[in-house]
């Protein structure tokens, strides 16, 4: 079955991962032919959208990249993903009382959110500022969130749930993604034998990287909460407050 060149052996987003030489299609003989075809055609190259317009590209495609910091090649085409998702009617099941079912809750997030940046901006749309402009007012809206407000009469926590929950979902859907973390894709029908803390089957590898990433992650987050107070005391103090 051909789904990769000889060149994308072991690809992982942006060239990252903690499993170097590590590729879940190594053991794509090892699924049935239905979780096969589910799983490659997710690599196939994107094609036209069929849900986001023009202009909603322009808001989502930098949006979902900072989110998933896709900063570089090679990225997980999680736009093409959500949009097929999306065009096929394939949502969570389930939406947030106040806000419309996930289809139009996107529309209406990212028109918002263009609408911020040209209120902000001196009328310029979200796709024309650079990436920190960008980040500044995505952060805004999970700021938001954070402190329990709300962003354009919706909660702000729902709104970056929206997102998160879309953008995590298609990327962690990606073979790419599991060459990243080391997971070995779909456990039917072969089944896992040895369950346990360290343990392994013979088609998992060891992670080569020591360092625990939560601790460091923990704290960037801290790091950001304290420069955001920062930032907000001297914003106060030039008001004069």
């Amino acid at each position: 079955m051909p789904y990769r060149c000889r060149s994308q052996h072991a690809v992982t987003p942006q060239g990252r991962g903690r499993y170097p030489g590590f590729d879940v299609l190594d053991n794509v003989h090892a699924w049935d032919d239905v979780t096969a075809g589910v799983v490659l055609a997710r690599l196939a190259l994107p094609g036209g959208l069929a849900f986001f317009t023009s202009a909603e590209v322009g808001v989502a495609a930098p949006l979902l990249d900072l989110l998933l910091a896709q900063d570089g090649d090679p990225r997980v085409p999680v736009l093409a993903l959500i949009d097929a998702r999306l065009a096929a009617g394939e949502t969570d099941g389930w939406h947030y009382d106040e806000m419309p079912e996930d289809a139009q809750a996107w529309r209406d997030t990212l028109r918002l959110l263009d609408e911020d940046a040209r209120a902000r901006h001196s009328g310029r749309g979200f796709a024309e500022l650079t990436s920190g402009k960008q980040a500044a007012l995505i952060q805004a809206v999970q700021d938001a969130g954070t402190d329990g407000q709300e962003w354009h009469g919706w909660s702000a926590e729902h709104v970056w749930s929206l997102w998160t929950r879309y953008a995590c979902t298609a990327f962690y859907s990606h073979p790419w993604a599991w060459n990243e973390i080391g997971f070995p894709g779909p456990a039917y029908p072969r089944g896992y034998l040895n369950a346990g803390l360290d343990s392994r089957e013979h088609w998992e590898v060891a992670d080569h990287d020591d360092e625990d990433p939560i601790p460091f992650a923990d704290r960037v987050e801290t790091a950001r909460h304290e420069h955001a107070d920062v930032v907000g005391e001297e914003r106060a103090q030039e008001r004069g407050l």
